[in-house]
C-alpha cells in the first residue's frame, strides 16, 4: 500500500515513511489526484549520446539548446521514471523500469525494485501493471530473476495489442540508436512476452484499468505507446511515458533517436502538449527531470516546461 497521507488538492504531496536507508539525492514524491494516490518513483538515470535527443536537427542548434540548459554536449543523464497508482481497492504500477543491465553498462539504472521496497510498497501488493510501451527500460524490472514469483498469480498486465503485435517482428529502420541498444530491446520484449503471456490484458485504443485511471494509445515513439490519465474531482495527471523528453518542448519536432515513428511520434507529442497547456492538468513522464511533476504552458510557437514546486 502507498503510504502517503490524504491531502485535499492535486499541488499537495505526501510524505513516506522515512526508511532506513538514507540516500543524497531523494528517488521518490508522492502527490494526491482528488482521491488517488501517487507515486513518482526514480529507477534510476540512463547516460546517452546528446544527438539522441533530435537526430533531425542542426547540430548547431542542438549544441545552443544543451548549453542554454546547461547541459554537457556530448552526453547526459536521462532520467528514468516510473508511478505506483493507489486507487479504490487496486494498486497499480506504471511501467517497470530497466531491470538488471543488459550489457550496456548502465549501473546507475535498474533501482526500482529495490525503491519500491525502500518505500514500502510490497510486490504482492501490485494488482495491475501499466506498460506505456514494451522498451527495455519500460518492462526490465519484470525480468529481474525472482520478481515474477513475489508478484500474484493473477496479475494484470495492461498493454496496447498492437505493442505486442510490433514486437512479433520489430522494425528499427526509422531509430537513430547507439549499437548494442536494438538487440537489447528486441531480446527483452521476447522475454517479458514468454514469461508474462498469461498475464497479459492487451487493449485497442483505451481502456480503463481502475476508477479514474484510463490508458490510452498514442501510438508514435511505438506503434503501441501509451499514455496514462487519471483523473479524480477536479484534479488530473497524465503520465506520457515517452511521447514528451526534456527538449520536446521548445522542440516538438525534433526527433528521438528511440522512436520508431518519429514523424508520428512529433504529431502525438505536439498534440498532447497542446492539451496538456489547455488543461492545465499537471505532466509526469518516464524520461523529464525526476520528479518531473510539473505543467505545459504555451510560449508563443512554442511550449515551456513549468516545474511543480515541491511540497514537504
Amino acid at each position: 500500500m502507498l503510504n502517503v497521507e490524504k491531502r485535499q488538492s492535486s499541488n499537495d504531496s505526501a510524505r513516506p515513511a522515512r526508511s532506513g536507508l538514507d540516500e543524497l539525492v531523494p528517488s521518490r514524491y508522492a502527490v494526491r489526484i482528488g482521491e488517488i494516490d501517487v507515486l513518482v518513483i526514480s529507477d534510476g538515470v540512463l547516460p546517452l549520446p546528446t544527438a539522441m535527443l533530435g537526430h533531425n536537427a542542426d547540430p548547431a542548434a542542438r549544441a545552443a539548446w544543451l548549453r542554454d540548459m546547461y547541459l554537457p554536449s556530448d552526453a547526459f543523464d536521462w532520467a528514468l521514471n516510473a508511478v505506483v497508482v493507489r486507487s479504490a481497492d487496486q494498486t497499480i504500477l506504471v511501467d517497470a523500469g530497466l531491470g538488471l543491465d543488459p550489457d550496456l553498462h548502465l549501473p546507475r539504472a535498474g533501482q526500482l525494485i529495490k525503491r519500491l521496497e525502500t518505500a514500502g510498497i510490497d510486490l504482492g501488493s501490485v494488482t495491475d501493471v501499466v506498460l506505456t510501451h514494451m522498451h527495455m527500460d519500460h518492462v526490465g524490472g519484470l525480468l529481474v530473476e525472482g520478481v515474477k514469483e513475489r508478484l500474484r498469480p493473477d496479475l494484470r498486465i495492461h498493454v496496447a495489442a498492437a505493442e505486442v503485435k510490433f514486437w512479433q517482428s520489430p522494425d528499427f529502420s526509422k531509430t537513430n540508436m547507439p549499437a548494442g541498444f536494438p538487440d537489447a530491446l528486441r531480446s527483452a520484449a521476447k522475454k517479458f512476452v514468454q514469461l508474462y503471456r498469461n498475464n497479459l490484458q492487451p487493449f485497442d485504443e483505451e481502456h480503463e484499468v481502475a476508477p479514474g485511471v484510463r490508458v490510452y494509445r498514442t501510438g508514435g515513439h511505438t506503434p503501441g505507446h501509451s499514455v496514462v490519465r487519471l483523473a479524480s474531482g477536479p484534479d488530473k495527471l497524465t503520465f506520457a511515458g515517452d511521447a514528451i523528453f526534456a527538449v520536446g518542448f521548445e522542440q516538438p519536432n525534433w526527433y528521438n533517436g528511440f522512436e520508431h515513428d518519429p514523424e508520428e511520434a512529433a504529431r502525438v507529442r505536439v498534440r498532447l502538449l497542446r492539451e496538456l497547456a489547455k488543461t492545465g492538468e499537471m505532466l509526469v513522464a518516464t524520461h523529464l527531470p525526476f520528479p518531473s511533476v510539473g505543467h505545459v504552458a504555451i510560449n508563443g510557437d512554442a511550449y515551456r516546461w513549468v516545474p511543480a514546486f515541491w511540497d514537504y
